[in-house]
């Protein structure tokens, strides 16, 4: 272990001025651990009052300017607007002749690898696709959720260990993504983390409707359980009655949630059929169990289940 003095971050070398395009829950929580690494965020562009607060509590003194004056300000751009809205704003800031020629011009969209910044690249800027898998609530936490946080990079191949320093720089790992896998990786993403937060609120939903006082206590030890053994152990970790091949019990799961929340019977069933497709393919579900419940899910649930309800 190194015994010399650690040097301040602001004595490093190359550091530069940063700038964010679009203060949502993102940009400035990624300036804010630039910042921390010894960069200097100088200008934050912001239109509702919801990001001009965000701005403020996470980069304060920093001005709110027009994306123009952000690009004029910086050497390095956070561009932290929604996917939809990228490649226009991209091809805007370019034939405005706002971008810089070797400027570092960074993309957060998961969905979007570098070509997307092509219009900038034509005109000089440097493009970068620096995307955080993490969830973001738009406070100072998010800047300690990014250490150990996953990055999903795509950038040209010379600025490759350009935008691995940047993520590591930010507490992040690096994770290199192929600019053709980037709609696939951020599908699976979004399958993983958004789709669970779903699943969780319908889970707590109903035990509330069931009595259960405070459903959350009740489901942090058994999701906390659950997440940990599927990342350990995959479809080994499936446990339940549609792994089991209890096709009963999912009948009278179906005739319940159609009698009480019928909004989550098709989210119910389509994640069955998944389960019992995984279970079946890992030889966890026996193939004599599996013709009676993949016909009750066929089926919708519909046939035998009042009997099965009581």
């Amino acid at each position: 272990m190194s015994t010399s003095p650690q040097q301040d971050p602001r004595d490093r070398p190359a550091r530069l001025t940063v700038g964010v395009v679009g203060a949502g829950r993102v940009g400035p929580a990624l300036a804010a651990a630039l910042q921390l690494a010894g960069h200097r965020p100088v200008a934050v562009s912001g239109v509702s009052d919801a990001s001009r607060r965000r701005a403020a509590q996470l980069l304060p003194d920093v001005p709110l300017v027009s994306p123009a004056q952000v690009l004029e300000r910086a050497d390095l751009v956070l561009l932290t607007v929604p996917d939809d809205a990228l490649p226009g704003l991209v091809e805007g800031l370019a034939e405005t002749g706002a971008v810089r020629p070797g400027q570092l011009l960074v993309h957060t969209s998961g969905r979007y690898g570098a070509r997307v910044l092509d219009p900038a690249l034509r005109a000089g800027a440097l493009p970068l696709a620096l995307h955080p898998a993490m969830t973001f609530t738009g406070t100072s936490v998010d800047v300690q959720r990014l250490v150990g946080c996953s990055f999903g990079v795509t950038a040209p191949e010379e600025l490759r260990l350009a935008a691995e320093a940047l993520v590591i720089e930010m507490g992040g790992e690096p994770e290199w993504i192929a600019e053709e896998n980037r709609p696939l990786y951020h599908a699976a993403l979004a399958l993983g983390a958004n789709h669970l937060v779903t699943l969780v609120a319908e889970s707590m939903e109903l035990l509330r409707a069931a009595g259960v006082e405070a459903p959350d206590r009740m489901l942090g030890p058994l999701l906390g359980a659950a997440l940990d053994n599927a990342l350990r152990s995959g479809d080994a970790a499936l446990t339940g009655p549609v792994a089991r091949g209890d096709a009963g019990t999912v009948a009278a799961h179906v005739a319940e949630l159609r009698r009480h929340a019928p909004q989550t019977v098709a989210g119910y069933l389509a994640m069955a059929r998944a389960t019992a497709d995984r279970a079946l393919a890992h030889g966890l579900l026996k193939p004599e169990l599996a013709e009676d419940l993949l016909g009750v899910l066929a089926n919708d649930g519909t046939e035998g289940t009042e009997g099965d309800a009581r």
